[in-house]
């Protein structure tokens, strides 16, 4: 049985933590004089007297916490802290509904990067970067930065960073102690946000764009501060230096982790997950460079190439930058790089998506089925990097890619009856479940999710919650197993 006390109180530790958030934007708000001063005042305070409220009242509960408590608090954060972020959204815009703020907060925390805001470029600097900062937060985990700071509180870490982290992360103790191997991916986090901000401004933007670009491209969450996203820049040097970091935030965390730890770049090599990942992504930014230039839609391969490599890679790990808008191209090709983004990314990244290590299963799973067809009788194992794989971790990806698909076609159906097209519901439903961000027709790379109805935009925020924490570490906390003795 689950200890919900103990788990509020945590959960309160980590509201005050986020209160604290909140100031960078407020002291940024205070110095340019712009008008979202008080929003992100009323927002800290509001949160930071929860927070205090919260602890006051559970503060006789200092259990150690268990597995299941995990999943309850990994919940409790995703569900409830959005709603807190969205206080200076709120107070701001005072005509935004509640739905259309929780929106914008759940897509800057699940690293989405769907928008309702239009009118980027006149926001006040303080607001874009409160949305940019939403999705470095979220990048990494909420809960991940936590195990790094509650211990010091006296609150344990491992339950929260087992619930919380996608993946074979979870088989694996990068150090003995889980805060130390929460610090050491922030750490890793951190030394290559100063690497991409300093890249930005070399390449030519401004240090004000630079910061908060390097926070959507690290976060993969495509947030921008301007409403043409990257063709406001239009410069081939600013989208080299985002593919790049793009790259390699949809690698495994913990390989960039254990390469600077020992010193040896052998570990990119010696991980099938990120070998397959660069290999899809960039063949079919080859693939679809060619396919333009043949179409006719770019006079030139080269030219092709630059407007492929961008939109691919950034639709591909999930971010959600577009440099122009790719729905005006042949339909096979916004098709394909929606499919891309449902499985390119690899576990243990910021990207969204089943994960391109649960689609090596898959198939390995697919090619031994196919051997046993024709020898009923041969022993064939699926092997990652060398290794039997347990027929528990393939039975366990096998129901989350049912899951998967159960929950696409669902929500889809939902975003039909409630009056959207096929080709805008169900891109809606895969953008925001895959944690993408731009979809086609009413919600594509030119346009917003403003259009959409409070009902659809919810249906698109339950999308982004359950697509963000891997499906089962949401739905657990509903299932009547969950709650029994």
């Amino acid at each position: 049985m689950s200890n919900p006390l103990a788990v509020l109180r945590v959960f309160a530790l980590v509201l005050l933590v986020f209160a604290l958030t909140m100031l960078a934007p407020a002291l940024v708000a205070y110095i340019e004089r712009d008008s979202a001063a008080g929003a992100f005042q009323v927002g800290s305070a509001a949160t930071f007297l929860m927070a205090v409220l919260l602890l006051l009242l559970t503060r006789r509960h200092t259990d150690e916490l268990r597995i299941r408590d995990g999943f309850l608090l990994v919940s409790l954060v995703w569900v409830l802290v959005p709603a807190f972020a969205a206080i200076p959204f709120v107070v701001f815009f005072q005509t935004m509904s509640f739905t259309d703020a929780y929106f914008e907060a759940v897509s800057g925390l699940t690293t989405t990067g769907a928008t309702v805001f239009e009118g980027l470029d006149t926001l006040p600097f303080s607001i874009n970067l409160w949305r940019a900062e939403l999705v470095f937060l979220g990048g990494m985990g909420l809960i991940v930065l936590a195990v790094a700071i509650l211990p010091l509180l006296g609150v344990g870490g491992r339950q929260l960073f087992s619930a919380e982290s996608p993946g074979p992360i979870k088989e694996t103790k990068l150090t003995p102690r889980m805060a130390q191997t929460a610090k050491g991916l922030w750490l890793v986090y951190l030394a290559l946000a100063i690497a991409c901000t300093l890249g930005y401004v070399w390449a030519g933007m401004g240090w004000s764009d630079a910061f908060i670009h390097m926070f959507t491209t690290l976060g993969l969450g495509g947030f921008s501060s301007h409403d043409a996203s990257y063709a406001y820049f239009n410069s081939p040097h600013v989208e080299a230096v985002a593919i790049v970091f793009m790259t390699l935030a949809g690698m495994n965390f913990a390989t960039h982790f254990m390469a600077v730890r020992r010193g040896s770049l052998g570990f990119y090599w010696a991980d099938p997950e990120i070998r397959w990942y660069v290999s899809v992504m960039y063949a079919s930014v080859l693939g679809i460079a060619a396919y333009l230039w043949l179409a006719g839609t770019y006079p030139d391969f080269l030219t092709a190439l630059r407007y492929a490599a961008f939109n691919v890679v950034s639709i591909a790990t999930t971010t959600g930058y577009a440099n122009t808008d790719y729905a005006q191209w042949p339909f096979f090709v916004p098709l394909w790089m929606l499919f891309l983004c449902s499985f390119v990314t690899c576990a243990g990244s910021t990207g969204g998506g089943l994960k391109m290590m649960r689609a090596i299963i898959v198939f390995r799973q697919v090619m031994r089925e196919i051997v046993r067809t024709v020898h009923p009788n041969a022993v064939r194992a699926v092997k990652l990097s060398g290794a039997p794989l347990p027929n528990k971790i393939i039975f366990a990806v096998l129901a989350f890619c049912f899951a998967y698909m159960v929950i696409i076609v669902s929500l889809t159906l939902l975003m039909v009856f409630s009056g959207l097209d096929v080709v805008t519901g169900f891109s809606a439903v895969v953008a925001s479940f895959n944690n993408t961000g731009p979809g086609l027709g009413e919600v594509g790379p030119a346009t917003t999710y403003k259009s959409l109805t409070d009902f659809q935009t919810w249906v698109c925020s339950v999308a982004m919650l359950l697509g963000r924490l891997e499906i089962f570490t949401l739905l657990v906390v509903f299932s009547p197993t969950f709650w029994r003795k």
